[in-house]
């Protein structure tokens, strides 16, 4: 079930579950998603949703946003290489895709139509068509 998008509200906020405070042995990757979960949905960026996607952090709320961006440009990247929002959505675990049918559909459609990617994107995009 897609949930309805309120952008003024953090994924914190709305899964109303408050998180720790990172510690002095969190990685940087840990530290940066724990701070990512206070911020409001409407203001991450391609870079924010990436990584919160790629830990499987808000995912009811952040893939409706990523294929928004998605729609208009799938190649959008983070800060690590073009095609990365798209790498970090196509490797969420097929589950996910079994409880948000409608986007796991959308997103079919949107890499459909791509051709000439890059052979590790091409594998994600082939190992998510597969059945």
């Amino acid at each position: 079930m897609i949930r309805p998008l309120n952008r003024d509200r953090s994924p914190e906020e709305l899964e109303r579950a408050c998180w720790p405070a990172p510690s002095a042995d969190d990685t940087r990757l840990v530290a940066s998603a724990l701070a990512l979960r206070s911020r409001p949905i409407g203001e991450l960026t391609v870079e924010d949703m990436r990584l919160l996607i790629g830990q499987d952090i808000g995912l009811p709320y952040l893939l409706p946003l990523a294929l928004e961006v998605l729609r208009e440009n799938p190649m959008a990247e983070g800060h690590m290489y073009e095609g990365d929002l798209l790498s970090a959505v196509l490797t969420r675990n097929p589950s996910v895709w079994a409880e948000f049918s409608e986007l796991g559909r959308e997103l079919r459609v949107i890499v459909s139509k791509l051709a000439g990617l890059p052979p590790d994107l091409q594998q994600k995009v082939e190992r998510f068509l597969a059945p």
